[in-house]
C-alpha cells in the first residue's frame, strides 16, 4: 500500500480532492459487470433498524425514517453497492490506484454509497460550517446525482448510522450523524 490517506488529506485541507478521489473510486465500483451478481443484501433490509429507533427515540429520527422509506420505495437504477464508503475504506494501492476495502455486499440506488462521505465520524470536520454544502456540489457533479436526492440519502443514512449507535447504547456517538442529518435537512428545506 501507498502512504497517501484520504482521511489525512481531508484533515489537512485537501477535503475536496479526497472527495473527488472517493467519487471516482465509487464510480468504478458501480460500473456494470459481465459476471452475474452474487447474493446481495437489499437496502430495505439494511435499513431495518431505523424505523424501530425512530419509534423509540423520536425527534429527527422520525424525519430520517420517513425520507428513507420514500427513497427505498422508489429506488433509481439499483446497482451493486459497497455499503460502507468512507475516507478510511478507500486505500492507496500505488500502481493499482485507489481501491475500496471492506464491502458490505448491498444492492440498491447508487446515491446511497455517497452518503457516508458526509457522515464519516472519523473526520472531525463533518459538522464544520459550509462543509456539507461544498461537498454536496462536488459529489453531485462528480457522481452525476441530483443534489436534492443526494441530500435525502444523506439524511436517511445519517439516521441509520445514529440508529445503530443508539442500538449499541452509544448515545454520544449517535450525536455526530444526527448533527449531519440536521444540516442536510436544513439544506433540503432550502432546495
Amino acid at each position: 500500500m501507498g502512504r497517501r490517506s484520504l482521511l489525512a488529506m481531508a484533515m489537512d485541507g485537501a477535503d475536496d480532492t479526497a472527495t473527488r478521489i472517493i467519487c471516482s473510486t465509487v464510480a468504478k465500483l458501480h460500473a456494470p459487470r459481465e459476471q452475474p451478481k452474487p447474493e446481495l443484501i437489499p437496502l430495505t433490509r439494511w435499513f431495518r433498524d431505523l424505523a424501530p429507533a425512530a419509534s423509540v427515540h423520536g425527534g429527527i429520527l422520525v424525519q430520517c425514517n420517513a425520507i428513507a422509506e420514500t427513497l427505498l420505495a422508489d429506488q433509481d437504477d439499483p446497482v451493486v453497492l459497497h455499503g460502507d464508503i468512507h475516507h478510511s475504506n478507500i486505500l492507496d494501492f500505488e500502481e493499482h490506484g485507489w481501491l475500496a476495502i471492506d464491502p458490505k455486499g448491498l444492492i440498491g440506488e447508487r446515491g446511497f454509497d455517497y452518503a457516508n462521505i458526509f457522515a464519516n465520524e472519523d473526520l472531525p470536520t463533518i459538522n464544520a460550517p459550509g462543509r456539507l454544502q461544498r461537498q454536496l456540489g462536488i459529489v453531485a457533479t462528480e457522481a452525476r446525482l441530483q443534489p436534492k436526492r443526494l441530500l435525502q440519502w444523506i439524511v436517511a443514512y445519517s439516521g441509520l448510522s445514529a440508529a445503530w449507535f443508539l442500538g449499541d447504547g452509544s448515545t454520544v456517538q449517535a450525536e455526530s450523524p444526527l448533527a449531519v442529518a440536521r444540516i442536510a435537512l436544513a439544506e433540503l428545506q432550502r432546495t
